[in-house]
């Protein structure tokens, strides 16, 4: 196809728009569709490339092909590759390392968008540490390289039947994309068969050029300015979350489409995108895009929060200056050379199995050794140790297929058995679930256990909460009423043990660090509580009361809170040798964190005061008179502000063996 300057302009549009809202740019709250524009711009000229082949020639040869991809595409995606290694040697925790030895094995392989996909999600609020998060568009890209092309060959002799092919794979996969973006985001969002029409966007619409067919004249100008408009309002207006991509995708790929309806004609758009700014930028836009986001996934981690905007312009810059390095000393010196030499073929091929088994091996390595924490000194260890104590076993958990607790997931622990302990709470069972599990061992009492995160243990009660989904809102209440209506069913069961972070409930957010994290409580329709002065305190003595049918019931007190500490957090400021930062959070003084839970500590004392439950209270453990402390034995036993490690869960069971061994234990 003949180079049409215009059309990296179109590039430099969507590298840009990805760029700046990826620092946080305002204004681009929709850049991440500049992925979208991608998409059409590689389905066109890739689509053009083999269509012209196959129309020219009656055939398509693969090894060329991917000779010219190999070239285009490897070269700087393994320099940026290396550097993020060597710098996150010294920026990424291990578990940071670990996953990054992850992602880079998927992007080797060109699995990265399913590896993602299985994580979920590109708009969550840990995706800023996945160092390599931006490689799930370039395996896209990649299996549409592999699926074409063989489509192609394969029906080489009917280009009619061919024709047809490609616009029903268009339309089945538009379809899926609009049913499944609200349904499943995710899947939506990353996997191939549901992005390939806007690449196949781009085919049919090089299809249709080869073919001779075109936009009148007459409209053609206002057509393209139509195009810009759409992508205008795309990265001013599209909101990321779920139901992107759905329809909102179809404005970036109409407009993209509309340009490139246009490429090679006298217009205005035209003439603006071919100057030599945006064609420049467009030139750039594959390293651009390579190397923007590990500046920013890096840099973020290692400071934190960036000053102002003169510190983010200055991220930027270092991306653009990185960018025209790699543009101009990696991609430009491999793709020149001359394809019809067998031995360049051959060299290409073999550079790209060496390149990919250095970098596979040196990933196996770094998952193998856990990150390799050895890099660091023992004071930082100890906290990189708690950031991935927090993973519990879940062999024995699954959802109840049918019954009264159908579809709720239930933990067996003990031995086997009819349980005869239930323990039911939020995220806070689930830091305690590997020392309760141990204690049900030692206890020989097999129980079952039944945890949802940000969920209060509480019967007839709703909840919004500002750090959970409006589904995961919904569920809630819908969990905690099959949890209450199956307790008459629950006859093997003799005790009862609740867990939960009591003081977020009772004062509606969330402390220090978790500050921003809002919860509101309400009464569920027909629950008697409706107008209970103080509503927490009504559903908690209900819920008690329900609970006692089944046998004692013993409430843990929620461990004491430490407002500024995160395991992550200690690790990262020790790593980097700003240790004078991490002693002021390490502990609380014991009157600021009795004020923190006075009020759910009084609801608790005065159902314990009148019998009605047992109180088992963890506070002599983790403070003195004066403090309460993050550390226990030598090691810090807290994960985060509010929740200990499996390690504190493990020190601390036996304060539970009455709970759950009873008159028994």
């Amino acid at each position: 196809m003949p180079y049409r300057p215009e059309i990296d302009g179109l590039r430099s549009i969507a590298v840009l728009s990805v760029v700046l809202y990826h620092f946080g740019v305002p204004g681009l709250g929709g850049g991440f569709v500049g992925v979208d524009i991608f998409f059409v711009i590689s389905g066109y000229l890739i689509g053009g490339i083999l269509w012209g082949e196959h129309a020219r020639t009656g055939r398509v040869s693969l090894i060329r092909f991917y000779i010219r991809r190999f070239r285009r595409l490897a070269p700087a995606f393994f320099a940026m590759a290396a550097a993020v290694a060597l710098v996150g040697w010294f920026v990424l925790l291990p578990a940071e390392y670990r996953e990054f030895s992850k992602s880079l094995i998927a992007a080797t392989v060109y699995l990265a968008n399913v590896q993602f996909w299985r994580q979920a999600g590109y708009f969550d609020t840990g995706a800023d540490e996945k160092v390599l998060l931006h490689t799930w568009s370039l395996s896209v890209e990649e299996q549409f390289y592999v699926v074409l092309p063989l489509l192609i060959l394969l029906l080489r002799r009917h280009a009619g039947a061919l024709h047809l092919v490609l616009w029903v794979a268009f339309a089945l996969s538009l379809a899926a994309s609009l049913s499944l973006s609200t349904r499943m985001p995710e899947a939506a969002f990353y996997l191939f068969h549901f992005r390939a029409w806007e690449l196949l966007a781009g085919v049919l619409l090089a299809i249709a050029h080869f073919q001779g067919r075109r936009l009148p004249d007459a409209v053609q100008g206002a057509a393209s300015a139509l195009g810009l408009a759409l992508l205008a309002g795309s990265v001013a207006l599209i909101q990321p979350g779920p139901g992107f991509p759905g329809v909102q995708a179809v404005f970036p790929v109409l407009g993209t489409a509309l340009i490139l309806a246009g490429a090679g004609q006298v217009n205005a758009v035209n003439r603006v995108l071919a100057l030599r700014g945006p064609v420049f930028v467009g030139l750039i836009s594959y390293s651009l895009y390579l190397w923007h986001w590990p500046v920013f996934s890096l840099s973020t981690t290692w400071r934190g929060a960036y000053a102002g905007p003169l510190e983010v312009a200055g991220w930027i810059a270092l991306s653009m200056v990185l960018a025209m390095i790699s543009w101009r000393f990696v991609e430009q010196p491999f793709r020149r050379g001359y394809l019809k030499q067998e031995e360049a073929g051959l060299r290409v091929f073999g550079g790209v199995a060496l390149s990919s088994a250095l970098a596979l091996g040196f990933a196996g390595l770094v998952f193998v050794k856990d990150g390799l924490p050895q890099r660091f000194d023992a004071a930082a260890r100890g906290h990189i140790a708690a950031t991935g104590d927090f993973l519990q076993d879940w062999s024995r958990c699954a959802y109840e297929p049918s019954g009264p607790l159908e579809g709720v997931e239930l933990c067996r622990i003990g031995p086997e058995g009819a349980p005869r302990v239930l323990v039911w709470g939020d995220s806070h069972l689930r830091a305690m679930m590997d020392g309760i599990g141990l204690a049900a061992l030692e206890a020989d009492v097999p129980g079952m256990l039944i945890w949802t995160a940000g969920c209060p243990p509480l019967f007839g009660v709703t909840k919004e909460e500002s750090a959970s989904t409006a589904a995961e809102n919904r569920a809630c209440p819908e969990i905690n009423a099959r949890i209450e209506a199956a307790l008459p069913s629950l006859e093997s069961v003799e005790r009862v043990l609740v867990v939960a972070r009591w003081s977020y409930y009772a004062e509606g957010q969330g402390h220090g660090l978790d500050a921003q994290n809002r919860i509101s409580l309400a009464p569920a329709p027909g629950t008697g509580l409706e107008g209970a002065p103080d509503l927490m305190a009504a559903a908690l003595t209900r819920t008690v009361a329900e609970l006692s049918r089944l046998g004692p019931v013993h409430v843990l007190r929620q461990v004491p809170e430490m407002p500024a500490y995160t395991a992550g957090r200690a690790a990262r400021a020790l790593a980097y040798g700003r240790g004078e930062a991490v002693a002021p959070t390490l502990s609380v003084s014991r009157d600021a964190a009795e004020a923190r839970g006075a009020r759910a500590d009084a609801m608790l004392r005065d159902l314990a005061a009148g019998g009605a439950i047992t109180l088992i209270d963890p506070w002599e453990r983790l403070c003195d008179a004066q403090a309460c402390g993050v550390m226990l034995e030598g090691a810090p036993v807290y994960f985060d502000t509010n929740h200990l490690t499996n390690r504190g869960a493990l020190l601390l069971r036996d304060l539970l063996m009455p709970a759950l061994a009873g008159g028994d234990g």
